[in-house]
């Protein structure tokens, strides 16, 4: 007995609720059905379906069997279609979003790459510092900082960035530095307004934990006017590492607090819940992977 087709034809006739119905379903005869899970039920030594002259219905056991069954097939399904796709070559158009100073600084490089590794997929990357419904907006692949918002999407984790907090040598010249997180409400500061935990500033230091809310003499959506801004001696910023990182290797910006470490972020790939990866995503999100695996804006 072919024990895979027995289960599915046992599955057709469970859902039709006829041995006909399921024979004309699966384009078999209607005595190779009746034969295939009778056979199915002595194998597995229990009734499966309740027969009676006007209908066809689930025993105890024949429901318990077809709830499990369906979760097995359409495994099965799935497997077989992502192992399909490893073999067909990535193709066609991706859509990708990310905030706007990452994606300038870091994703774009990464997308410039993986598109002269996969020469027939096109990529639309749009960048912007909102929340993009990945639906409803049809993107395949956004990329993100922080927490979470989106509990549907499906999230891959790329890298980690740690928040700097950082000033101008100018500025600490002028106004010396803070040497404690609470010193901070006695100096001038830059914040980035969609920060998800706002104008309050977290710090960690062993076990110590220290909330700070700041009072913002600059605001600004953009995270590289908020870093350049804090460059040109405007008041100490709390930034990315992605952004600060190569001012501060510039001599541009100096981390403060020595000693404190403020919030990290993960930086993830979010894509619509599917049960299976388009092949062109799938390369994407192990492209990213592989680029950003050891942070290299740090």
């Amino acid at each position: 007995m072919d024990r895979l087709q027995a289960v599915e034809i046992f599955v057709k006739v469970a859902e039709l609720k006829s041995f006909s119905a399921a024979a004309t379903a699966l384009n078999l005869s209607r005595t190779l059905v009746s034969e295939r899970v009778r056979d199915l039920e002595e194998d597995l030594g229990v009734r499966l379906l309740q027969r009676t002259t006007r209908r066809v219905g689930l025993t105890e056991s024949g429901a318990a069997f077809l709830e499990r069954v369906r979760v097995g097939l359409s495994a099965l399904e799935e497997a077989a279609a992502e192992a399909s796709s490893l073999s067909v070559e990535p193709r066609g158009l991706l859509r990708v979003n990310a905030a706007l100073s990452f994606g300038f600084r870091h994703l774009a490089p990464a997308v410039g790459s993986f598109l002269e590794r996969y020469p027939k997929v096109k990529v639309d990357l749009t960048l912007d510092d909102r929340q993009v419904d990945l639906i409803q907006e049809k993107v395949d692949i956004a990329i993100r900082i922080g927490e979470l918002r989106d509990s549907t999407a499906i999230a891959r984790k790329l890298a980690t960035c740690r928040m700097l907090v950082c000033a101008a040598p100018l500025y600490l010249k002028r106004y010396g530095a803070p040497k404690r997180p609470p010193d901070l409400k006695n100096h001038t500061c830059c914040s980035y307004s969609l920060l998800q935990d706002g104008e309050d500033w977290q710090f960690v230091r062993g076990r110590e934990k220290i909330t700070v809310r700041i009072a913002s003499r600059l605001r600004s959506n953009n995270g590289d006017a908020v870093a350049e801004a804090a460059a040109s001696g405007a008041g100490i910023a709390l930034q990315p590492d992605f952004i600060a990182g190569p001012l501060i290797k510039q001599g541009r910006l100096v981390e403060v607090l020595p000693g404190w470490r403020a919030a990290e972020y993960g930086v993830f790939a979010l894509y619509p819940p599917t049960q299976f990866l388009p092949a062109k995503s799938r390369v994407f999100l192990n492209h990213l992977a592989e680029v950003f695996a050891k942070s290299p804006w740090l």
